[in-house]
Order: structure tokens, then sequence, then C-alpha cells
């Protein structure tokens, strides 16, 4: 991958961490909304269903006393002025009771009776305020239509009234008739006051349901504020402990269930620092174990690798009886050896006491070499131009390039072709062989330690840690090691990629303190470190 391709990562990965952190704020956002909304519905359901039952309630208060009042006295006036009438009055006599009957009042009053010769005549008050032509005529049949007197009726006629609307406003209108014959009378009550009293009192609802709602708005504002604040400081915790900082606790207060999480998250926290120093421990006790005893048996392996090269230059004068069971001793102690080393190279890594040790090389003088060392020039092609200059630690680059030609040549087939491509930012080296390849299940584990890609065969020459020192070393240079089947189905591809110019993250390069790595050519026999012991076939 070229340099600008990890800028694109790079890019891509900040993008992605703004976009998480505009979603949190957004669903933090969202639940102070919710709450708000939940608040401002019911303080609004409640306000407009008391404002709508107080409407109600006093519109018919107001518009029942107005009617009832009007009706009355138009009663009184009916039983006073219009029984006193003829039987069959003139003209004159029912124009001037109408108006003695309105007696200057706000409504108007029509009389309708029939004079000495039968004829219909009416008497109204005001005839440009009530005519007969606004009583409604289903008013006028109800006035006139007599009722069967018995004991639950003790009259003939009855008053009846009606609500209409003239030219937008709105009137009540109300009729009697004389009981024992007489004239019928109409009462037009103007409603307009009362309507402008109801508007009124429907602006005053309005504005109290909407103090209401902003008063609710507030409160559930402070509400939130409230809820929110300690699980704001929970988010937080949660954070910090996800970041490893496993001694964060919140400060806890009250009995509410917040405060029960909070209790909660302190108790999960503290078991889990609890058990992540128990691991720790444990780890850093293995680790010494193995770091202890991997010193221990340098001591007598020296001893032995010694005895079992003298063993080895008078092989060929021992006899064959004794000749293959010491030809086993020099290889199993070799390979004993190989793995010492091995384990403590490991252990430098897991004690992160590992070290680089930097150079300025040129990059295809040290593939070169490392493949010249081990007699691979027959086996190997080499695509890599002269001048490709990169500041590496030259022996661990010796190392991961001696495990992964080794590997390829043991477990791939020949020609093992490498090539090396220089980056922008980064160095690219292509390990690839002609083999069968690696299965699909496998290539996940390539890398771990001491993994078997056949439990048929769990021993072999290696030590199954080549691949992973090897990728080992590629990381503490910052830089990264992949497997992968070629597209075209002919053998394993290994890219090895490594920064051009530093020495991994925080570089670190020692001039003296690296002989403490001299000890292990972790490489020196890398094709004993096969896919077999590191994940492949």
């Amino acid at each position: 991958m070229s340099g600008q391709e990890h800028a694109q990562d790079r890019d891509g990965t900040d993008t992605a961490d703004e976009r998480r952190g505009i979603f949190t704020r957004l669903r933090l956002t969202s639940l102070r909304l919710r709450l708000v909304v939940v608040f401002a519905l019911v303080a609004l359901t409640a306000a407009v269903s008391a404002s709508g039952i107080a409407y109600w309630l006093n519109r018919e208060a107001v518009l029942t006393r107005t009617q009832d009042a009007a009706l009355d006295d138009f009663r009184r006036e009916m039983q006073t002025r219009a029984a006193a009438l003829p039987l069959r009055p003139t003209q004159t006599e029912l124009q001037r009771t109408a108006e003695q009957m309105t007696g200057g009042g706000d409504y108007g009053v029509v009389l309708v009776g029939e004079n000495a010769e039968g004829k219909q005549i009416a008497g109204v008050s005001d005839r440009d305020l009530f005519t007969m032509e606004d009583v409604p005529a289903s008013l006028r049949n109800a006035v006139d239509d007599r009722q069967e007197v018995g004991e639950g009726n003790p009259v003939a006629y009855h008053l009846y009234w009606q609500r209409i609307e003239r030219d937008g406003e709105p009137y009540l209108v109300g009729g009697s008739r004389i009981v024992g014959g007489g004239p019928s009378g109409y009462l037009l009550k103007s409603l307009e006051q009362e309507r402008a009293d109801l508007a009124s009192l429907g602006w005053s609802l309005a504005i109290a349901t909407l103090l209401a709602l902003i008063g609710s708005a507030l409160l559930a504002q402070a509400a939130a504020t409230t809820v929110l604040r300690p699980v704001h400081r929970l988010g937080e915790a949660a954070r910090r402990l996800g970041e490893g900082k496993l001694d964060t606790r919140l400060s806890v207060s009250g009995t509410d269930e917040l405060a029960e999480l909070s209790r909660t998250f302190n108790k999960t926290a503290a078991s889990l620092e609890k058990k992540v120093a128990d691991m720790s421990a444990r780890e850093e006790s293995s680790r010494r174990f193995v770091a202890d005893m991997s010193h221990e048996l340098r001591t007598p392996l020296t001893a032995l690798t010694a005895v079992t090269e003298v063993l080895e230059d008078e092989a060929d004068a021992l006899d064959p009886m004794i000749a293959p069971a010491v030809n086993l001793v020099v290889s199993e102690t070799r390979r004993l050896h190989d793995l010492v080393e091995n384990l403590m190279e490991v252990t430098r890594f897991d004690a992160g006491t590992a070290r680089l040790v930097l150079d300025t090389v040129d990059v295809a003088d040290q593939v070169t070499a490392c493949i010249d060392a081990r007699a691979w020039l027959d086996a190997v092609e080499l695509d890599a131009e002269r001048g490709i200059m990169a500041r590496l630690d030259p022996r661990r680059l010796d190392v991961i390039l001696a495990n992964l030609i080794g590997n390829a040549l043991k477990h791939g087939g020949s020609p093992v072709r490498v090539s090396v491509r220089p980056g922008e930012h980064e160095l690219r080296i292509e390990v690839r062989d002609h083999g069968p390849g690696i299965p699909e299940e496998v290539l996940p584990h390539v890398f771990d330690r001491f993994y078997k890609a056949s439990a048929s065969r769990p021993r072999s020459e290696g030590s199954g840690l080549g691949l992973s020192i090897a990728v080992e070393n590629a990381h503490i240079h910052g830089g990264d090691i992949t497997a992968a089947n070629s597209p075209d189905g002919d053998g394993a591809v290994f890219v090895l990629r490594l920064p051009i110019g530093a020495g991994g993250p925080g570089e670190r390069e020692t001039t003296g303190s690296g002989d403490t790595d001299r000890g292990n050519d972790t490489g020196a026999d890398a094709e004993g470190r096969g896919r077999g012991e590191d994940g492949a076939t």
C-alpha cells in the first residue's frame, strides 16, 4: 500500500470518528428532545383538556344565564301586557304593546294576532331589528302547536327558544302564545356581547395554555438535565474504563435508579480492575518464568552445542550403527537451541524490551545478503533495484526475510519470487511461492504462536514461532505483514510493509543496548519455522 493510500485510510478513520462523535451528540440531543417533547405533550394535553372543559362550562353558563334572563323577562311581559290585550286587538294596540314589552331593552318583540275581521295582524317593536320573517318556521310551528292538557301537561301552549345566526351575529329567538286565546309573541335577543366575552375567555385560556406549554418545556429541560447529567458522567466513566483507566469510579449519592446504576458500575469496574490485575500478574509471572527458563537453558545448551559440533565433525568416522543416533542428537540439539532463542525473543516482545538498532541501508543489498547467507540463490528469484534506501534495523529485517523466504521454500513451490517496491512513505516486500496455497480456515492463524495447521503432525522441525516473530519485528518497525493466496490460485503471497524513514512508533534507536538481542539469530535456520508451525500447510 502506498503512502497516499495510508493517508486515505487515516482520513477515512478520522472521518468515521467525527461521524461517530456527531451521532453520539445527536443521540444525546434526541434523548433530551424526547424528554422535552414528552413533557410538552403531557402538559399540552392537560392544558388543552382543562381549557376546553373550562371554556365549554363557562360558555354554557354564560349563554344559559343570558337566555334564561331574557326568556323569563319575555314570559312576564307576555303574562302582564300581551294577556291584557283584547281577544281581537287592533293593529295599533299590538304595536303599542310590543313597544311596551321591550321596555327600552336590548331585544325586539313581535306580536301576532287577529283583528275583528279575522285577518292576521302583527305589531313589532322595531321593524329594522326584528320582523316575522326573522322567526324560523320550525319555531312558529312549535309555538302554534297545541298540546294535550293532562296530568303531566297543565297548559296547551309552551315557551320555545332557538339560537340562530344572522349576518354573522348570534341571536336568541323565543316564542310563546297566550293560553285561552290571544296573540302569539316572539322575542329576538342579540348574543353578540356574550360571544365577545367568550372570545376573550378563549384567548385567555389559549394564553394560559401557551404559558403552561412553555413552563412545561422549561421544567422538562431542567428535568432532562437532571437525568442526563449522571447518564453523561456514566458514559464518560465507561469511555475512560474502555481506554484502560481501570481505577475510574463514580461518586454516588441518593437512592434512585441512577444511583443504583452508578453503584453497579463501580462494583463492575472494581471487579474488572481486580481481574485485570490478577491476569497481568499471572502474565508477568509467566513471562518471567519463560525468560528465566530460557536463560537457564542457555548455559547447558552451549555445552551441548559444542559437543554436538565435535560429534558432527567425527560423524564420518563413527560406527554406522551409531551415526544415525549422533545425527539425531545433533539436529535435536540445534532445534532446542533455536527454540530457546525464539522464546527469549518472544519474551522481549511481550515485556516491551525489544529495541531497534537503526541504520540507513540499501534494501536490495540486505535481501541479497539474506538469500546468499543461506545458499538460496538457486531457489529464489529476486526482483529488487539497487539504490532503494530505508532506515531499518538490518538484523531484524534479516530475521523477517529469512522466515518468510524459508517458509515459502519449505511449504510452497519453487521458484520463490521476492520483489521489492518502494512507495512514497513505505517499503513493500512481497514473497510469493508456487505451492498449493494456504487453506482459507488457516489464513487467520498463520501468525499465531505455536499454531499447527494439522493436528496429525504436532511435532515438526520448526519451533512454531518463526512467523509470529517475523510479524513482531515488522510491528516494532511500525509496519506489518499480511498473508493471502495468489489471485490466480498459484501459491501464497506474504507482503511485508515497512515505513521507509522511521523506526516504528516513537522511533527507538539504540547503539549499545541492542546487544541484548544479538544472541537470537532467529532467521538463521528459518526453514524450520514453516507454514506447518505457523499456520499454513
